[in-house]
């Protein structure tokens, strides 16, 4: 007859001992960890990774936006013999307040970090420049515009080709012949008629656009038919003060508003926290700061352009701390080379 072992089944529901379900869990806890430790590890070269590419990414933009202001800095349409006649009010010596933006004279211009940018003032205010950057100042003629039917004179009008334009009263523009080049104030636009009267604000010293510049003069020079008219383009390029009070590249334009040219910085690329830069003269053979003695921005014709950008994730580094890395550009000025 069949005996049943009530010992050995007693024996055999009693389960895990203690001992043994502290080591299971221990090993559980080393392979969570394990675990735990390779995400971590793999969470965190993604943000190193992605940290360098929004780095890489912000210097690119920064360069190829600076590079075409550089590369047409002093370009007026037509030529670069350097003849520009300048009738306004704004320009150096002027009747109004001089302003940067109507300085033919410096079509290209550097502030170290130790001197003061006619454009933009230091400090910590939002948009102000960042004390210890560089900046730098560009005019040029914008790339597309209108051409002259008809230059009446002395009614200081322009017929245009075109049926209509971009252009408006209070543009400064700048009008170009082979002969040469002009910056003028629109006073009015109408049905196609420019007029450059000796009004408006800041407005021209005179009707006569002849080259060299003479206030007084009551002759009146005749732009040819396909004359070129474009809007002047005035930048200023710096690193400032932005919204979250951290730094980014700023790039300061002319905009017509209610008929008066006016400057308005506007926010580029941001996390850049330094700019540096150095300036080659033709028949150099190095780049020097803007600082340099004797320094001849007429001969100056190439940038060379160090930015040094922040990361926008500030613990993707080492010791949770922001990324960061410095690029240099140089760009050659078009208009200069020979």
């Amino acid at each position: 007859m069949f005996k049943r072992d009530y010992g050995r089944s007693l024996r055999s529901s009693q389960g895990f001992t203690l001992i043994e379900l502290m080591v299971a869990m221990l090993l559980g806890l080393i392979v969570i960890g394990g675990v735990v430790s390779v995400f971590i590890a793999n969470q965190r070269t993604y943000r190193t990774n992605q940290a360098l590419g929004d780095v890489q990414d912000g210097s690119r933009t920064a360069f190829e936006m600076m590079a075409r202001d550089i590369r047409d800095a002093g370009l007026n349409g037509c030529n670069n013999n350097g003849r520009v006649a300048n009738v306004l009010n704004a320009r150096p010596g002027g009747t109004a307040t001089a302003q940067w933006w109507a300085n033919w004279d410096n079509a290209l211009i550097g502030y170290d970090h130790s001197q003061t940018d006619a454009a933009v003032a230091n400090g910590t205010a939002e948009k102000a420049r960042v004390n210890g950057t560089d900046s730098l100042m560009l005019l040029r003629a914008e790339g597309s515009g209108v051409t002259v039917k008809l230059n009446t004179e002395p009614a200081a009008t322009f017929t245009i080709n075109e049926s209509s334009s971009d252009l408006q009263a209070g543009d400064v523009i700048m009008v170009c012949d082979p002969d040469h080049a002009a910056l003028v104030q629109i006073t009015s636009l109408a049905s196609g008629t420019i007029t450059h009267a000796a009004s408006g604000s800041p407005g021209n010293c005179n009707t006569d656009l002849s080259f060299p510049t003479v206030c007084s003069s009551t002759s009146s020079y005749v732009f040819t038919p396909n004359a070129q008219i474009s809007k002047l383009a005035a930048v200023d390029w710096y690193v400032g003060v932005n919204p979250l009070g951290g730094s980014s590249l700023y790039r300061i334009g002319l905009e017509n508003v209610a008929g008066v040219p006016t400057p308005k910085a506007q926010e580029m690329v941001r996390d850049v926290t330094g700019m540096t830069l150095a300036y080659h003269q033709s028949g150099n053979a190095t780049f020097v700061p803007a600082s340099t003695a004797g320094i001849n921005w007429a001969l100056v014709d190439a940038v060379r352009v160090t930015l040094t950008l922040e990361s926008v994730d500030k613990k993707s580094g080492t010791d949770a701390k922001p990324i960061s890395r410095t690029f240099t550009a140089t760009t050659t000025v078009r208009n200069r080379v020979i």
